[in-house]
């Protein structure tokens, strides 16, 4: 991906760290943290939204928890659907496949 000074425009290798142009720094891109958003297998209660959520961000599960409840009672349902949303475009953790037992 190229990289650009964002003082006076000039295209810059990945790997600078000034530009050669007119001398401004150039910010290093720092990555994001957290895990991707994927509903993991164990752990979850009802759908693994919250515990998605919670994961990739860092948060406490249960004061996830509470807040969707929470939201769900004084928003009137309008969080309920869209923790159905969330659950069917959320994608699941893959099954790893686990060893195989010998046939007796």
């Amino acid at each position: 991906m190229a990289a650009f000074c964002q003082r006076c425009g000039t295209g810059l290798p990945t790997s600078a760290h000034f530009c050669s142009n007119c001398g401004a720094a150039v910010p290093v891109a720092q990555p994001i943290p957290g895990k991707p958003l994927i509903r993991p297998r164990a752990g979850r209660q009802i759908g693994g939204v919250c515990l998605a959520l919670a994961q990739t961000y860092g948060w406490d599960v249960t004061v996830v928890r509470i807040v969707a409840v929470l939201a769900l009672i004084f928003t009137s349902g309008l969080v309920g659907v869209a923790y159905l949303a969330a659950w069917i475009g959320i994608p699941e953790e893959p099954l790893l496949p686990g060893p195989i037992s010998p046939s007796v």
